[in-house]
């Protein structure tokens, strides 16, 4: 298996903003002061919910029972002294859809975060990962995720992103 390459370009736009662009797409603002952006740790995070959330959305698809909402509250701890990482994280998916089966819907948040999402498995091993989901308005019970297996490269494998 081959690796995939990803370039992105970051310019420093003064102060704490950076415009973040990558060849054929539009540009954003990640800004360390949160005025015209959000953070780097918010940053990353909003890219291990979307990231997530493309898989749930795909895999309900598959089921032929696609979503027409789905929305995630991503609450984070983060260590209190610097470099202040994440330790971990609580993705909350709020689903609405007719016809979506509870134990699809778990099931889809749980490949998501230990399987398929290349965010959550670049993330450290050690940073707690779980789920809860709200599924056409009824809760339930937070789930806690194993970190993805990744297999080890060899040196002249090369590097992915």
């Amino acid at each position: 298996m081959s690796a995939t390459a990803s370039d992105v370009f970051v310019s420093w736009r003064g102060e704490r903003a950076y415009q973040v662009s990558r060849a054929g797409s539009p540009p954003i603002t990640i800004d360390g002061s949160r005025a015209k952006g959000p953070g780097p740790v918010e940053t990353l995070l909003a890219s291990l919910a979307s990231c997530s959330a493309i898989d749930v959305v795909d895999y309900l698809d598959e089921r032929r029972s696609p979503a027409t909402r789905l929305d995630i509250r991503i609450s984070a701890v983060r260590a209190p002294s610097p470099p202040q990482r994440v330790l971990s994280v609580v993705l909350e998916f709020t689903i609405d859809g007719e016809g979506i089966d509870r134990d699809h819907a778990e099931r889809s948040l749980a490949l998501a975060v230990e399987t398929f999402c290349s965010v959550a498995a670049t993330l450290a091993f050690d940073v707690a990962r779980s789920t809860r989901l709200v599924l056409n308005g009824v809760a339930g019970a937070a789930v806690a995720h194993a970190a993805a297996r990744i297999a080890t490269l060899s040196p002249d494998a090369g590097l992915g992103t």
